[in-house]
């Protein structure tokens, strides 16, 4: 793929490169002996590509397919890797290599899927494998001296702010959410990793310089540059991706919606008046006033929103309310979806009534809860609160210690919330009711005296309905403030990243466990490095749009503390919330998250486990694996390093530890990340229905807004909850995350069939794509619409 085609309307590029072929500098290419060697293996006559002048697009739209003849020499044999040399002006972006007429060979494939740079921007000559796969200590001696120097070029020095054809990982501290030199406060945002107070994952390092302010936080990019930021080139989107999504779309949606629409809007236009105004929305649009787009073209409209051209802000409609409007206000929506909707990962059998906290008591005082007897036990189809937990009936969504300790200061921002605990009865049904939720703020003499208390209970009819609503409301703000921050961002993305470091630091392409592992993190360094820009940056997307605002990203900090790599397996982690106390038998069998996913786990665990076993006959080669062990110590001590220490860790000496890992691995980037992604659209794309942040705290007895609750309850309620331009900015946001684009390649897929020259893991891999698509068809079955779908992306 060209230059002109990467970058679309880089003519100048095409035109360059031809000059450049017409003065003889051409791309050459060299093969390497698998077999025999001098003192850094045989290399042969270089070649050259041919045609680059008259070849255009032959394959399928920007690619092109060139022909390179080299000349056989028996000296060389088999060929292992080539060299390739690019002595054009500007890079271009390489897919495959295959050899065919090899005298007594099949034809034998390279996937390089790369950008190859003009030589002079290396330090070291550009190399590529064939698809064969070889454990380090089988690797042949002329490959093993380039697989050894490919992988010491990939770790680098440390030193040094890296360039965009670098192709270095390595790790750094979150210390670029903030920018110190601004004098607002603000835009101030702590260090995350590195501390005890702030633990955190690492990220990718980029070597920017520090701030003028703060010797130990790094320097941003300006606005315009944000989708520069560096990242290994090898793991920035693909073309396709790159015109299809992130940074450009919500950077211009949250100028436009937080400046442009704020700024001009007066107080009153930016609420809605009823819920027939949200479903203007899908239905209708809403019209811009004029006075909004005034200096906009239209053109910039019909890029960052969804707009008809004519000034309407218009989504598609939704399944949630396409068929009955007000079904999302029903208990058992709000309750089916902590087992089928955005986050269902949180809610866990209740064992101890009443429920307590494990918040230092010295520090805040007394937090156990208010809920008492009297609010649950006639709800209970005729149990004492102890039969049912005997009997596994009684669950809880907790949010009360992750939000508790950050209340005091969210309160003090424009958010208004609580801390929440909401518990749930398991019906003879198989459905789950809410029986009480407890709302608490932080006590107003101080928190070691503990909290303020209420707790809220179901009701049918007049302003005890409408209060119970809003009660659901705050349980669903909190929820989705933690769905995106921890289920979401830092459960899948931000620890998935380091393993992704860490993987191409220590694991040769060549190695089999890198060939497993690759695929899965497909874009993950990319999207990271760009919200760190535009998402999870002090006063960014997340801030202005989910409840914690300015404590965002110190609360994921908090939650980071308690992560644990073997829990995040699925059994392990439905064991734990007492979902599965028997083993593997559910408690609630109506739970698609826990029974499709168990499918899935089950269908990645057993290609695993063929695809190991197949190169790995007995745990003593696990433990003579030196790439492995290397890659698996830097994994723990380097990208987790504020957790290194902790006993839990595998110690990566069996088979069954090698299985087990990778399995998790694949399990948080490729089915964890989808079940609290892709989901987003369907459910928080009717606001109402998943709110995420709330400008106002419960209406009280003898104010205005209880007496608003009683008179208009609806325009009460959608008070409660965001204002327009925040709606529509979390709404564009949320279009945007849950997009699958137009380059995805999903679970059971590969980008390329000859990923491997190994026939069994082929067709072990073949026997994984069939056992998916059999899931999906049983899940289509039972759910009609995918519950859990398995379109899922494998970053």
């Amino acid at each position: 793929m060209k230059k002109h085609v990467l970058d679309f309307n880089d003519f100048s590029a095409a035109v360059v490169d031809l000059l450049y072929e017409f003065l003889g500098k051409k791309v050459s290419l060299q093969l390497v002996s698998s077999v025999k060697a001098d003192h850094s293996g045989k290399l042969g006559t270089p070649a050259y590509l041919e045609n680059w002048i008259t070849t255009f697009s032959s394959v399928k739209a920007g690619e092109s397919a060139l022909s390179v003849t080299f000349d056989w020499d028996e000296d060389i044999g088999v060929p292992g890797a080539f060299i390739i040399k690019n002595f054009h002006q500007y890079e271009f972006y390489l897919k495959t290599l295959t050899l065919e007429n090899v005298p007594g060979h099949d034809s034998i494939h390279f996937v390089c899927n790369s950008c190859v740079y003009p030589a002079d921007k290396y330090k070291t000559d550009r190399i590529f494998f064939s698809n064969q796969a070889y454990l380090p200590n089988n690797t042949s001696e002329p490959l093993k001296f380039y697989r050894e120097a490919e992988l010491a070029n990939l770790r680098g020095d440390g030193t040094g702010e890296l360039k965009e054809w670098d192709r270095i990982y390595d790790y750094a501290c979150y210390n670029d959410l903030g920018d110190p030199d601004r004098k607002d406060a603000s835009y101030v945002s702590p260090i995350l990793g590195g501390s005890v107070v702030y633990p955190y994952p690492r990220r990718g390092r980029t070597g920017r310089p520090c701030t003028k302010t703060d010797p130990n936080s790094e320097s941003g990019l300006p606005l315009l540059e944000s989708l520069n930021i560096y990242v290994p080139r090898d793991e920035r989107f693909g073309h396709l991706k790159m015109s299809d999504f992130l940074a450009y779309e919500l950077k211009s949606i949250s100028q436009f919606l937080l400046s442009e629409y704020g700024n001009k809007s007066d107080s009153n236009s930016m609420e809605f008046d009823s819920f027939e105004d949200v479903q203007k929305i899908y239905e209708g649009g809403i019209k811009i006033p004029k006075s909004l787009t005034e200096g906009i073209s239209l053109e910039f409209l019909k890029q960052v929103l969804p707009t008809d051209g004519e000034g309407l802000l218009k989504y598609p409609l939704l399944k949630i309310i396409e068929g009955n409007k007000s079904a999302w206000r029903t208990d058992e929506e709000f309750a089916r979806e902590m087992l089928a909707g955005l986050n269902t990962v949180i809610i866990r059998g209740l064992h101890v009534f009443p429920p307590s906290s494990k918040l230092d008591p010295k520090v805040y005082g007394n937090q156990s809860s208010t809920i008492t007897r009297k609010h649950i036990e006639n709800k209970l189809e005729g149990m004492t609160i102890q039969d049912a937990i005997k009997t596994n009936r009684l669950f809880i969504l907790d949010h009360h210690d992750t939000i508790m300790p950050y209340l005091r200061r969210i309160n003090a921002t424009p958010t208004k919330t609580y801390a929440s605990r909401t518990l749930l009865f398991l019906q003879k049904d198989g459905t789950l009711k809410p029986l009480a939720i407890e709302l608490r703020l932080p006590h107003p003499d101080g928190d070691k005296f503990g909290s303020i208390s209420k707790v809220y209970t179901p009701a049918e009819q007049g302003v005890e309905n409408s209060i119970w609503q809003l009660a659901k409301a705050y349980v669903a703000v909190n929820d989705s403030g933690i769905r995106q921050l921890i289920t979401h961002w830092l459960h899948t993305h931000a620890v998935i990243g380091p393993i992704v470091i860490a993987t191409n630091r220590q694991l040769s392409v060549l190695h089999p466990v890198y060939k497993l592992l690759h695929p899965h993190f497909r874009d993950t360094m990319n999207i990271n490095a760009i919200s760190r820009q535009i998402l999870t940056n002090a006063k960014g997307i997340v801030e202005s749009t989910l409840f914690p605002s300015v404590c965002a990203m110190e609360m994921s900090s908090l939650q980071y503390r308690d992560w644990v790599f073997p829990e995040q397996a699925l059994p392990a982690d439905l064991i734990k919330r007492q979902f599965s106390p028997y083993g593997l038998r559910l408690i609630i069998h109506d739970y698609p998250y826990a029974v499709d996913g168990l499918k899935i786990w089950s269908a990645i665990k057993t290609w695993v486990t063929d695809y190991c076993s197949f190169f790995y006959k007995a745990d003593q080669m696990i433990q003579q694996d030196t790439e492995l062990q290397a890659w698996w110590k830097e994994f723990r001590e380097k990208g987790h390093a504020d957790k290194k220490d902790e006993k839990c860790w595998p110690q990566m000496k069996t088979i069954t530890e090698l299985i087990n890992s990778c399995t998790i691995i694949i399990w948080l980037a490729s089915a964890l990340h989808a079940a609290t992604n892709f989901g987003q659209w369907p459910y928080a794309g009717f606001q109402p229905n998943r709110p995420t942040t709330s400008p106002r705290f419960m209406p009280e007895p003898g104010t205005e807004e209880y007496e608003e609750l009683k008179s208009n309850p609806d325009k009460a309620f959608l008070k409660t909850i965001a204002s327009q331009p925040q709606t529509l900015l979390g709404l564009s946001t949320i279009e945007i995350l849950s997009r699958h684009t137009t380059d995805e390649v999903y679970l059971g897929q590969r980008e390329n069939p000859e990923w491997t020259k190994n026939s069994e893991p082929l067709e072990a891999f073949k026997r994984f794509g069939r056992t998916l698509s059999g899931i999906e068809d049983q899940i289509q079955l039972t759910y009609h619409t995918p519950c859990f779908s398995l379109r899922v992306k494998v970053e």
